[in-house]
């Protein structure tokens, strides 16, 4: 279990995470960038898991994609407001269950073609992260896909310090780039680096694919403030910065694929 798990039931709530993906422009680009840069790794005769699944925002965007769909989430009620949706949608080929990322003690080795974790690293410390590589990895077929979303320390500080004259800090110099956690809520949000993430998946056979930024903290307020026409003119630039990996360290969260040797 994990051992923050007290902490995350505190953060969330089934209305805060429903919808989340709507909340701003800067959120809605995180699930953007995380389905492009998943384009063409789901096929339509996979099994998919996806770990930490919330209320299904990428489960049913891809259920139709796949063969068949497994969500995972620790927090019961996000299951239970899931599976009613399932119900109510009459989709076959899609389940959830509550479950841990960092033991995944239900589901058989080399079980899925692709596994999604794309929210238990934010709130997971170094040593569970590990755990959680672990057992995505065990549950991954042999040449299936693993990936990862996470948030990046120095992309996230840097962006903090452009949004808010109280940064940098002492406190946030230690806890973002000595500890690798926020500085505000330090047992609840973890970050890491991109090559971090990179070492971690080799331990565990996992080979990176990509490693891609999602969204950018540094742009955040100009990227909101944004009419739509000022933003499509922004576009290319924020499609060449999630598309180099060059930019990765500079990003907000990111999104780390790999493949099972």
């Amino acid at each position: 279990m994990s051992t923050n798990q007290d902490k995350i039931f505190e953060k969330y709530t089934v209305t805060q995470e429903d919808g989340r993906e709507t909340y701003s422009r800067t959120d809605s680009l995180e699930y953007y960038y995380t389905q492009k840069h998943l384009e063409g790794f789901i096929n339509p005769t996979d099994k998919v898991l996806e770990i930490g699944c919330a209320t299904g925002y990428y489960g049913f965007y891809y259920a139709d994609k796949c063969r068949e769909y497994l969500g995972i989430d620790l927090f019961p009620p996000h299951i239970e407001l899931l599976n009613g949706r399932i119900k109510d949608r009459k989709i076959t080929n899609m389940s959830a269950h509550v479950g841990d990322a960092i033991n995944l003690e239900n589901i058989p080795d080399n079980s899925f073609d692709v596994v999604l974790c794309l929210g238990p690293m934010y709130h997971l410390p170094r040593e569970e992260r590990e755990l959680a590589f672990k057992e995505a990895a065990r549950v991954c077929k042999n040449g299936g896909i693993a990936a990862f979303a996470y948030i990046v320390s120095k992309g996230t500080y840097a962006g903090a310090c452009v949004l808010d004259r109280k940064y940098p800090n002492e406190l946030a110099n230690d806890h973002v780039l000595n500890k690798g956690t926020d500085d505000m809520r330090p047992e609840l949000f973890f970050y890491t680096t991109p090559e971090e993430m990179e070492e971690t998946a080799n331990r565990y056979r996992l080979c990176k694919v990509k490693n891609l930024g999602t969204n950018f903290m540094c742009l955040l307020q100009r990227v909101n403030e944004m009419t739509d026409e000022e933003f499509e003119v922004m576009r290319p630039l924020y499609d060449q910065m999630t598309s180099h990996e060059s930019c990765t360290g500079m990003a907000g969260h990111a999104l780390l694929i790999c493949k099972k040797e």
